[in-house]
């Protein structure tokens, strides 16, 4: 006993000699990306209680900690936890109660996946998501007429990927109401021969919407998980979540309490009246791992269905301009109020016409403020000199480079030659604004920040589509995509201080690769790999 107690004061004498920290986490031997402030690299890190305390090579580290647990990366390239500036978190989860219809490559296709889906479920409502006339071989919006063969009785609502036309068929219209002389405003009710075509593009499907069987409590919950398990997979510790009610956030919030989400998320309240007389009023709130400060607006529709509004008529839909989804008067008046409640305001707008239309409203209701960071999402088609609002410290562009590679296929047929270089002008809009949120918008698009990074770069898709690449002269470097997934995300979520790169003091969120995304070749990006992902230093 002698002998173990002297060699128990022995080890803790020299120990103390050494003077090393003893923390929670060694990480050593790595290849990481810092993303601070020059780019920089190091080769370890030490963690404690959740929050990176020192960063640099791993002789160092190990000379000033000591840690229960080390790992050796072997040269496995380290990037800090990649952030989803803008996707619906609580959809994905949701998405998979209802018809998958991502991928149809006709309305038949869409039809024998309605068919097996129903067969299986026997549900009293059939919703559905995904499909993209775009793709089909007719690429004329599809019509009611086999649904009510099929579904007389059963209410069926298939929307289209965008979240911004909608098929339905005539029991669901009967029991939203609608009839041909519905009359609503920012949106189209399409006819043909003046009759129902079961087609409804913007506010219109509100009606539809607003008869959905609501999901049970469980549904809810296992919906979360289940984006959050898919979410994580991929390297993704935060996500902004484009548009949440109040339920919804505070089912996240106690889940996020008890441990069992751990999952960062950005809420951004729906633009509804009962989230705003709430959230405003009551002022930010902010926990750990939630934050609630911002509001999201539509101000027009998605260019796929035709419902962004332009300045000049569609290329191939004559005199047809698309839609403001809201009043200019209306949404002066909101913006007003947003800023008043010391929010931000993160607001959906494509088509060049909306897009002016929200800057010039930006620019006038915060001409006397400094670092409000208002977002406009998406940022689609920029033409004039409307650039140049993004100059404003106030104005953040967030993008989803995927949407690019989805769209460039059809794009200029939408809106032509001219109008077509403004779009989806990555590079203009981050030397303008000196930063660019990246995400993807999922499940609008595929979840993974890979496919997000390989369109920023390559703007190809996954067959080597367009071979130089499209519009390549507006793509970003990777240096430029990695801040966009990471730090200028964070940025345009007021996170940056805390969270966005792996330096001293953040939160250990970090993400273990199989490759290193800043050297692969460009083909291989796509198919990169999570080793592990890691939220307060804790492996997911």
């Amino acid at each position: 006993m002698k002998t173990l107690y002297l060699s128990l004061l022995l080890l803790v004498v020299f120990s103390c000699e050494k003077g090393k920290t003893t923390v929670d986490t060694i990480v050593i031997n790595a290849n990481i990306y810092t993303v601070n402030n020059d780019f920089g690299k190091a080769e370890a890190f030490a963690v404690k209680d959740g929050k990176f305390v020192a960063v640099g090579n791993t002789l160092d580290i190990q000379n000033e900690y000591e840690a229960v647990t080390v790992t050796d990366a072997k040269g496995q390239t380290i990037v800090p936890g990649l952030i989803d500036a803008h996707c619906h978190f609580y959809n994905l989860g949701l998405s998979k109660l209802n018809v998958n219809l991502v991928g149809t490559r006709s309305f038949d296709d869409m039809m024998k996946r309605v068919i097996r889906f129903q067969n299986d479920k026997k549900t009293n409502f059939i919703i559905g998501r995904g499909w993209d006339q775009n793709d089909w071989e007719d690429k004329n919006y599809p019509d009611k007429k086999l649904l009510d063969q099929l579904y007389p009785a059963v209410p069926v609502a298939l929307t289209r990927i965008d979240g911004h036309a909608m098929l339905c068929n005539q029991a669901a219209l009967d029991l939203a109401n609608i009839t041909k002389d519905t009359k609503i405003e920012g949106g189209e009710i399409k006819k043909e021969n003046g009759e129902l075509t079961g087609v409804l593009i913007d506010n219109p499907m509100e009606l539809v919407e607003a008869i959905f069987p609501k999901p049970t409590k469980k549904q809810q919950i296992n919906a979360l998980m289940e984006a959050q398990d898919i979410c994580t997979g991929l390297g993704l510790t935060t996500v902004s979540d484009a548009g949440l009610d109040k339920q919804v956030i505070e089912l996240i919030d106690s889940l996020q309490q008890a441990g069992k989400l751990k999952t960062r998320v950005y809420a951004m309240i729906s633009n509804k009246k009962e989230n705003l007389d709430y959230y405003l009023k009551q002022g930010k709130l902010k926990t750990e791992r939630l934050n609630v400060q911002s509001v999201k607006v539509y101000a027009d529709g998605a260019l796929g269905s035709r419902g962004a509004a332009l300045k000049a008529p569609y290329t191939d839909e004559h005199n047809h301009f698309g839609a403001m989804v809201i009043g200019t008067d209306d949404y002066e008046n909101l913006a007003k109020r947003i800023e008043a409640a010391d929010y931000q305001m993160n607001t959906h707008a494509i088509g060049d016409s909306a897009i002016r239309f929200v800057l010039q409203t930006y620019t006038k209701v915060l001409e006397k403020e400094t670092d409000r960071r208002w977002r406009v999402e998406h940022a689609q088609v920029i033409t004039d000199n409307d650039f140049e609002y993004f100059k404003n410290e106030n104005i953040v562009p967030s993008i989803q480079p995927t949407h690019a590679t989805s769209d460039m296929y059809w794009a200029e047929e939408r809106v032509g030659a001219e109008r077509v270089k403004g779009a989806y002008a990555y590079k203009t809009l981050l030397e303008k604004s000196g930063r660019v949120a990246l995400g993807t918008d999922f499940p609008v698009e595929k979840v993974s920040p890979f496919l997000t990074f390989y369109a920023a770069v390559a703007r190809k898709d996954l067959k080597n589509f367009p071979q130089n690449g499209f519009q390549k002269e507006n793509g970003l470097t990777r240096e430029q995509t990695l801040k966009g997934m990471t730090i200028w995300a964070a940025y345009s979520n007021f996170e940056d201080k805390e969270k966005g790169s792996i330096e001293a003091g953040k939160l250990a969120d970090y993400v273990i690769l199989d490759k290193d995304i800043m050297t692969v070749p460009e083909r291989q990006i796509p198919y990169i790999k999570v080793k592990e992902t890691y939220i307060n230093g804790v492996a997911q």
